[in-house]
């Protein structure tokens, strides 16, 4: 998963590490790695993911969907 950035001639440091950013956001690499950080049990990864719908659920009740 490697992410490659070349750089112009002459193009500052700055539009690299936007370029570069941009790339990472794109291809949701961070998120993956925070995701993968810690292990969860699979006992917790169902309660969080009912607890996600209860907040969906509650979300369009508010807002009448």
């Amino acid at each position: 998963m490697a992410v490659y950035v070349k750089a112009q001639p002459g193009e500052p440091v700055e539009s690299l590490i936007r370029k570069f950013n941009r790339k990472i956001q794109n291809e949701s690499l961070l998120q993956e790695m925070r995701r993968r950080e810690h292990y969860l049990k699979p006992s917790v990864l169902r309660q969080r993911a009912e607890a996600e719908k209860k907040r969906k659920i509650k979300r369009r009740v508010r807002l009448g969907y």
